[in-house]
């Protein structure tokens, strides 16, 4: 029972930094303005610069959203707390790395609007993906076999399940830090490829 509620807790409590709802970017409405056009002229990384702005963002939501209400959810319920200073550690690097492979999806979910005009609908469809596959409205240790291996292996587990696994003590850390991180890396580097891409077919739509 006690997991039960810090995992109810820990997952509201990602919903903000990790952006599990979607958006949070405005890469897509510059596409749309055709500010985009500025962006990639600047002589500065366009997915590097809306990661640094995307880590301040998830950084700000982490001590004003997050962190309140689940001190006093675990005050008034109880919690499950790590029995290591190192699991708070592991737990501090999972959520980050969270943030990056949130990032780095949405990252390209925005970009496709480079491709098809109105990202409007991959938002949606990835906004079900991932409420479903991160772990957000069910735990995917509770997803029967053949789905629940293949959630467990997809990007957006990193981020909730993975991190609140961590905390929990539920799996080996250093094997889901190198999960998360080669997500991370993975679509970090898709993204940059995409990018790329972009810069050789914007279509303006205003602006």
């Amino acid at each position: 029972m006690a997991d039960a509620v810090t995992f109810c807790f820990l997952s509201q409590a990602f919903i903000g930094p990790m952006q599990v709802f979607g958006g949070g970017l405005e890469l897509a409405g510059r596409i749309r303005t055709g500010d985009i056009a500025v962006d990639l002229v600047r002589p500065a990384s366009l997915q590097l610069w809306g990661l640094a702005d995307d880590l301040g963002r998830a950084g700000y939501l982490f001590l004003l959203r997050s962190l309140p209400p689940t001190v006093v959810g675990a005050a008034l319920f109880g919690f499950v707390t790590p029995a290591t200073p190192a699991t708070w550690g592991f737990f501090a690097a999972s959520c980050f790395l969270g943030v990056v492979v949130s990032f780095g999806w949405r990252y390209l979910t925005a970009l496709s609007a480079c491709w098809i005009l109105d990202d409007r609908g991959t938002q949606s469809l990835s906004l079900v993906v991932t409420l479903f596959f991160s772990g957000m409205v069910l735990p995917l240790n509770l997803f029967p076999g053949w789905l629940g291996t293949v959630a467990d292996a997809l990007p957006w587990s990193a981020m909730v399940q993975v991190p609140a696994d961590v905390y929990l003590g539920k799996r080996d850390a250093l094997t889901a830090l190198g999960f998360q991180a080669a997500w991370a890396a993975a679509l970090l580097v898709m993204g940059a490829l995409a990018t790329r891409a972009a810069r050789h077919k914007v279509v303006i739509q205003g602006g």
